[in-house]
């Protein structure tokens, strides 16, 4: 397989966040971002797949509508035509290898959950440890990028051992045994609780950065840090944090 330079760097960086001793949550985040320059795309969620509850749970996402993943949340991930089957496959597979995008691109669960974002061509890494599920991690590009090939589908299954070994050092739990008290202590700076305040007032994302002076990709990144302190996945559970964050 020939890497490029830029390949090499961005490979040695993925292994090298893989080697280190954090969390669960904190590898699947750390290696969405270098995801997202190592095969050049737009856009990272990731999951773990809670076979008791037969959902997925404890999403993180990067580029994403905090709104439009909770109406995931809700309602789309048990309309989705696309992820079982890439779960299935248990190693890198791109969306379109399971379903055409001609006919993705008819469904309810493209044109009112994905295209919202603009997510167009994607790519799957589902990771088991035997029959468990540790996490995946999904990429997408947007529509005025090229679709995902062979060489991208190569890059990602280098990683796979990698990423299976860290995520089962770390001793990796479900999502729902998730200890309450990850909600109850929060230490919020002053801009996220600025964030939280407008959340709580019923602000969109783009009226939130229009008061506070900062550009709407700010305000997700401020949310999406939120959710990782916290263990609190909806707009809706943040209300609380405001008197607990002082």
């Amino acid at each position: 397989m020939i890497l490029s330079e830029s390949e090499r760097h961005a490979l040695g960086r993925i292994f090298g966040l893989l080697a280190d001793d954090l969390g669960e949550r904190e590898i699947r985040a750390r290696i969405g971002a270098a995801l997202l320059d190592l095969l050049h795309a737009d856009y990272f969620a990731s999951f773990v797949w809670n076979a008791g509850a037969a959902r997925f749970d404890g999403g993180l996402w990067i580029n994403m509508d905090t709104a439009n993943l909770a109406r995931y949340d809700a309602w789309f991930q048990y309309r989705d035509p696309i992820t079982f089957e890439l779960q299935a496959r248990r190693h890198a597979t791109a969306v379109s290898e399971v379903m055409p995008h001609r006919e993705l691109a008819r469904t309810e669960f493209f044109n009112d959950f994905l295209a919202r974002d603009g997510l167009h061509w994607g790519i799957n890494l589902h990771a088991f440890d035997g029959e468990r599920a540790l996490g995946d991690l999904r990429v997408w590009r947007g529509r005025h990028r090229r679709e995902f090939e062979p060489h991208d589908k190569a890059l990602l299954d280098l990683i796979e051992p990698a990423f299976i070994a860290a995520l089962r050092r770390c001793g990796h739990a479900d999502a729902d045994t998730a200890p309450p008290a990850a909600a109850s202590e929060p230490r919020l700076s002053a801009r996220e609780r600025d964030v939280v305040r407008g959340v709580c007032d019923g602000l969109t994302d783009k009226q939130i950065a229009r008061q506070l002076g900062i550009g709407v990709a700010s305000v997700r990144t401020y949310l999406q840090r939120i959710f990782e302190k916290t263990g609190v996945q909806r707009r809706a559970g943040l209300a609380r944090l405001l008197e607990h964050s002082r």
